[in-house]
């Protein structure tokens, strides 16, 4: 998707033609900032630098930071979303398709994508005192994880892969800490085979 940002660049800015950039690479640079630095620590500069934008631009489409960071979450939300659900659908038991839930945030919490972080959990920690609506955002956020995975313990019991003695919606709060604490153990370099091993033993909630 391209948008025309509403400020021009200095060649262009004498005529009065609004510099046009691509609205979803600009964004995706600027979740990449914020996941691997948190909201506070990202400057306007560091977003300019990423963003490959004037600052008046990034204040003109977005308005602050802030605005930054919302869109940011949005498209963050919008394009794991539809990387989870892919994994989901390729398994056939709902046992397995907790499994692939559970190794989607695993595969995202070791090497260089561990080390990024994730911009939920990272929002989760910027804003959960400070702003009421981002802090709504993120809330949301976490909710939907949680519910899609009571529901798949519940395909899980009806298939006869999950025993009917397992709470789903206790479990998918379990679940719900434990992918998230992957992400922020993530950070600090832990291999693929000891989150690999991590999830496993996580399955026996649904043993």
């Amino acid at each position: 998707m391209t948008v025309g940002s509403l400020v021009s660049d200095e060649k262009t800015r004498s005529r009065g033609r609004p510099r046009e950039f691509d609205m979803d690479a600009a964004l995706d640079s600027a979740l990449r900032v914020f996941s691997e630095r948190g909201y506070h620590a990202t400057s306007i500069s560091d977003l300019t630098e990423a963003m490959d934008l004037a600052s008046g631009s990034i204040y003109k489409a977005f308005k602050d930071k802030r605005g930054v960071f919302l869109a940011a979450f949005g498209r963050y939300r919008q394009l794991g979303r539809r990387r989870l659900e892919a994994m989901i659908a390729s398994a056939e038991t709902g046992r397995d398709k907790v499994f692939q839930m559970v190794m989607y945030y695993t595969e995202l919490s070791h090497g260089d994508a561990g080390r990024k972080g994730c911009l939920v959990v990272g929002g989760a920690n910027d804003f959960a005192l400070l702003d009421d609506e981002t802090a709504t955002h993120v809330a949301t956020a976490f909710a939907a994880d949680e519910k899609l995975m009571a529901g798949l313990i519940r395909i899980g019991q009806a298939d006869g892969t999950v025993p009917t003695t397992v709470d789903p919606d206790a479990a998918a709060l379990t679940f719900l800490c434990f992918t998230k604490g992957l992400r922020v153990i993530g950070k600090t370099g832990r291999s693929r085979q000891e989150m690999v091993a991590a999830a496993e033993a996580a399955m026996k909630l649904v043993t």
